[in-house]
């Protein structure tokens, strides 16, 4: 009988919302977990979970198991911290979710050098398509852009982030280039699906002035890479992130359209929920590597293309 294990074995199976997820992060049968949890609930004489072919759904004594289980593992691990801090080791699963292109093109590299740097930490990393609940999904560090909305989460920021407005050369020839943002109104606009930002809705600003443009065009996506793609092909308008399209403006196959309206900045965050996960050793090693990483990535290289002003910083999405 170990109480700790099995309080800490309870919380990740009702994070994970079903016993086949957690016996597939714990890499054991399905069986195994419905096992242990049928000894949890026979050893204290109550049961935590309803169970059906469906979903889990926690009851009246599951809930309070839960709820004072989780408070006690973070008071045990602040005292196990407070006791060997100095020796901590960073060593664990670490599940990390990012958005695919920001991802595979970025966060996929460092894990690479984070793992051999630290053996002892095995890196889970997900790939999806919008940002995800950290909680309900028992992810430890998520990498999102913009505001952090929810104060109970722990957010560092690893990079700052601008966008552009930027189009081919094909495309502005042909329809020529817009000079105040609600001629944005008149264009073809490619328009990313995102997030549960207002679609189609561009934000721009010049000093103390405030435009709000809704924009349209034929051509929409979830993806970002995709929505590039036909911004080379001169399809439109596209907001994109310098680091995105940094080296289409040095080659001069995009332009920025309306170079002195700025848009709203999405600086890149490394999130944790404020659980116990926030100050674990791995945790804090994957975070301040990332920090690390990120600030002495190489800059831009190379000049940029004439008319293009680009600005000179670690950003991208």
């Amino acid at each position: 009988m170990d109480p700790v294990s099995d309080l800490d074995f309870f919380v990740r199976l009702v994070r994970q919302g079903s016993l086949t997820a957690l016996a597939r992060e714990l890499g054991v049968t399905p069986p195994a977990i419905t096992t242990r949890l049928a000894r949890i609930e026979e050893r204290l004489g109550v049961r935590l979970l309803n169970r059906t072919t469906r979903r889990l759904s926690v009851t009246q004594e599951g809930d309070l198991y839960l709820a004072k289980g989780e408070r006690l593992l973070v008071e045990l691990d602040e005292l196990e911290r407070m006791v060997s801090s100095s020796r901590a080791v960073p060593k664990g699963l670490l599940r990390a979710n990012a958005t695919f292109g920001f991802g595979r093109r970025h966060i996929a590299p460092a894990v690479s050098v984070f793992a051999r740097r630290f053996p002892e930490v095995d890196v889970q990393l997900t790939l999806t398509d919008r940002t995800v609940n950290l909680a309900d999904e028992a992810y430890d560090v998520g990498i999102w852009f913009g505001q952090v909305p929810d104060s109970r989460l722990v957010a560092r920021k690893i990079a700052s982030n601008r966008r552009y407005l930027c189009a081919s050369p094909a495309y502005l020839d042909e329809a020529g280039a817009p000079t105040t943002p609600h001629d944005l109104q008149n264009h073809k606009c490619i328009v990313l699906r995102e997030s549960d930002s207002a679609y189609g809705t561009w934000h721009l600003i010049r000093g103390r002035k405030q435009e709000t443009v809704k924009v349209r065009g034929a051509l929409s996506s979830n993806d970002g890479e995709t929505a590039l793609g036909w911004a080379l092909d001169g399809h439109g308008v596209l907001m994109r992130s310098e680091w995105d399209v940094q080296p289409h403006l040095r080659s001069g196959a995009l332009r920025v359209v309306l170079p002195e309206w700025s848009l709203p900045s999405a600086d890149i965050y490394a999130v944790v929920g404020g659980d116990r996960h926030h100050s674990s050793a791995k945790v804090g090693a994957f975070v301040d590597f990332l920090v690390e990483w990120f600030t002495h990535r190489p800059k831009h290289p190379g000049n940029a293309a004439p008319g293009n002003a680009l600005i000179h910083e670690n950003i991208w999405d």
